[in-house]
């Protein structure tokens, strides 16, 4: 039960927000292609935090909004309660500033510095994480620094990325590691291999229960970090979200990016969501895992790598969001 609580800990993700004002901290210099800023995105009631990452030459840039994946997971792409860090995440805005691509990356509500934003986890819905996304892009666009605005979503980032990008003035969108299906789904397939039968059909009676709608009072005690009742209305709100129907709405430039050593979402799931976006550009990464390295299926190896970072990004990552990037053209509205 350990190893599953773990897998589907890594995929549920609970945080949210509504946010009006983009303000920059001090600039310090990181490295010499390279300057970072430490920004703040702020209502009366709450802030979250984010870092965008500048090539250091000075330019007019295009700019990629990174969505991080579910779960606990911070704007460099490590998970609380995962002992190290991937930092997959950072690894990739770095890889695009020094390719004369900025990027903004931030903590989700709940998450990281912006930890004091969650406020009632029963009172935590989906759509927040959309709201949040829609938000930071439009000071992004605002911002005369940046030519073209590019989201990028990891995992469940890559949900929230193409539902926000469907009214935010995206220009183009990039999926990483992204489920093609519902997430009541995929979170059975993750435990169906795992459980005996008698705990699956009852897994399986309450996402059905929770994809019509409705909270459930009893389910699987041993999954109760999953189920608990504090969290079912923002699963109600995130299982009603089909990614392969989310897809097809988007308009602007599409590029899928999956490996296929990904023990959480799997080759089948991009190949859905390009079939639903049949203009979508499909990159499959041979040996990449789900924080985007090359790691093998054995458990072990995927279980390390995710708090290991000296293990490298696979260059496929940074090389073909980069193509796609600057051949991106801003969208007339």
């Amino acid at each position: 039960m350990k190893k599953t609580i773990l897998k589907i800990v890594i995929l549920i993700s609970v945080v949210t927000g509504s946010i009006c004002a983009l303000n920059a901290q001090p600039v310090s210099k990181i490295k010499p292609s390279m300057i970072e800023e430490a920004v703040v995105l702020e209502t009366s009631t709450i802030k979250l935090y984010g870092t965008l990452a500048l090539p250091a030459l000075k330019s007019r840039w295009p700019v990629v909004l990174i969505i991080s994946g579910s779960g606990p997971t911070d704007r460099n792409g490590n998970i609380a309660g995962i002992a190290g860090s991937n930092n997959s995440l950072k690894m990739l805005a770095d890889g695009l500033a020094a390719n004369g691509i900025a990027s903004l990356r931030y903590d989700k509500r709940g998450i990281g510095e912006s930890v004091k934003a969650l406020g009632n986890e029963a009172d935590l819905r989906f759509d927040a994480y959309i709201n949040d996304a829609a938000l930071w892009s439009k000071q992004l666009r605002s911002d005369k620094r940046f030519s073209t605005l590019t989201f990028v979503g990891h995992s469940e980032g890559s949900l929230i990325g193409m539902v926000a990008a469907q009214g935010s003035g995206a220009d183009g969108y990039v999926s990483l590691a992204g489920s093609g299906r519902p997430a009541g789904q995929l979170i059975l397939d993750q435990l169906r291999p795992q459980l005996p039968p008698d705990m699956m059909k009852e897994s399986e009676g309450v996402v059905a229960a929770l994809t019509a709608g409705k909270t459930v009072d009893t389910f699987p005690q041993p999954l109760f970090s999953i189920f608990r009742p504090s969290v079912q209305p923002y699963m109600i709100s995130w299982f009603r979200y089909d990614p392969a129907v989310e897809i097809a709405k988007l308009s602007v430039p599409v590029l899928i990016i999956q490996g296929t050593t990904d023990i959480q979402i799997k080759v089948d799931e991009a190949r859905l969501l390009a079939k639903a976006k049949p203009s979508a550009q499909l990159i499959i990464v041979e040996g990449m895992n789900h924080v985007l390295k090359n790691v093998p299926t054995k458990m072990d190896e995927q279980t390390k790598s995710y708090g290991d970072p000296s293990l490298p990004l696979m260059p496929q990552v940074v090389t073909e969001t980069v193509k796609f990037v600057k051949k991106v053209k801003r969208q007339k509205r």
